[in-house]
């Protein structure tokens, strides 16, 4: 699975780890986030984030 780079703060999401705190669970790519859900560190919507 491809890995996604926030454009603002760097922050990398991983689907092979998802963003367990936020409820987000391993294994979840990128496309099938809420629509709803931002960057856990700087509140990006899914708009600012790129594939990498």
């Amino acid at each position: 699975m491809q890995s996604w780079l926030c454009t603002i703060c760097q922050y990398v999401y991983d689907p092979a780890k998802g963003d367990p705190e936020n409820g987000i669970a391993a294994g979840t790519p990128f496309e099938e986030l809420p629509a709803g859900w931002v960057c856990p560190v700087c509140g990006a919507g899914k708009e600012e984030f790129t594939a990498i």
